[in-house]
């Protein structure tokens, strides 16, 4: 099996899809371009030593159906032969990967592709809308997921298809831009003197303001998980929290408006990720729509562009199954990230 420059986005059925994060592995099966996904439990990737055993004991040990091609998203670069994940020790090698599961075809994109791809896979039954007027048909798009890291990609639509961007944007420095802001940045842990998005906007980074909060006014950070500081803000059971919590929303709307003028979004802005499905209450409270639309002097045109949380935690699942029913309809380069046996 060797990468190819084919790049016509066909593969053949059954297709074993996988969106991998850092922290979590969702699987599905595709028998054809008619049905429905075949999905399997989600997967924590600490529980597995690597993505190979993870698809034979979760999904081939569990059904008679043998894939012929797999579709994967993962969280980290695809640039090589061994394509290392962000955040998490797994690395997928594909060559290996074909030999060891039996299969013919397989396409390794980045994980923010296939949560593009979902924007216009999703239904707007599957997405709660923070704000702003009708999406526009057509119109660029923004996505955006604060999770184990921070994950950005842009949509746009050219030549008939709906084209994902994908990067790096969590890693854009992000800066102080209220008072408070300026009295609470300075006990922002730094990674190499740096300040980026991912620092503030994940799980991590979550703990990093609540920490910094506290030590800016002195007191105890008595949380020590994203899950309970998250916990906490919502129930207002502890003040630090609460106001850690609101400085993630508005940093969040901060960036969120950033991109949004960046790829002109006027089709929308879509949250994603585990985080921002919990905080949903949060980020419909106000300061996340403020944040977005204080760009001066495009604040008419950010308060018209709306926002969405996807609400369907497979969402990149039904993205990746979108593309691989019709990839015609999407602009994918496979090129550099596909490998054929044969």
């Amino acid at each position: 099996m060797q990468p190819t420059d084919s790049d016509d986005g066909v593969l053949k059925f059954p297709i074993l899809i996988g969106d991998i994060g850092g922290t979590n592995a969702r699987f599905a099966i595709l028998l054809d371009s008619y049905a429905e996904p075949k999905e399997f439990p989600t997967v924590q990737t600490a529980d597995f030593p690597n993505i190979d055993d993870a698809i034979q004991s979760a999904i081939l040990d569990r059904t008679s159906i043998q894939p012929r091609s797999a579709l994967l998203a993962v969280a980290g670069p695809v640039e090589s032969d061994e394509i290392e994940l962000t955040n998490c020790n797994w690395v997928v090698r594909p060559k290996g990967m074909a030999s060891g599961l039996g299969l013919e075809d397989i396409v390794v994109l980045n994980d923010f592709e296939a949560q593009a791809l979902s924007v216009v896979a999703l239904g707007e039954d599957q997405m709660e809308k923070i704000g702003g007027t009708a999406a526009e048909d057509g119109a660029s798009r923004v996505i955006l997921g604060p999770g184990t890291g921070l994950g950005v990609a842009g949509l746009i639509h050219a030549c008939h298809r709906w084209i994902p961007v994908p990067g790096e944007g969590g890693h854009m420095d992000i800066g102080p831009r209220t008072p408070r802001d300026f009295e609470v940045f300075p006990h922002l842990e730094r990674i190499e003197g740096r300040l980026s998005g991912e620092q503030l906007l994940c799980g991590r980074g979550l703990v990093n303001i609540y920490r910094a909060v506290a030590m800016a006014d002195g007191k105890t950070a008595g949380l020590a998980t994203p899950a309970e500081i998250t916990g906490a803000g919502l129930e207002k059971s502890d003040p630090i929290a609460v106001e850690a919590l609101s400085m993630f929303v508005a940093c969040l709307g901060r960036t969120a408006g950033d991109l949004a003028l960046v790829f002109m979004s006027r089709g929308g802005v879509y949250l994603t990720g585990g985080i921002a499905q919990k905080i949903v209450p949060a980020l419909k409270s106000g300061a996340f729509r403020a944040a977005f639309e204080d760009k001066a002097p495009h604040s008419d045109l950010l308060r018209a562009m709306p926002a969405y949380v996807i609400t369907n935690p497979r969402g990149a699942v039904a993205g990746l199954a979108a593309y691989a029913r019709t990839p015609a309809r999407f602009g994918v380069s496979t090129h550099g990230r596909r490998w054929k046996s044969g």
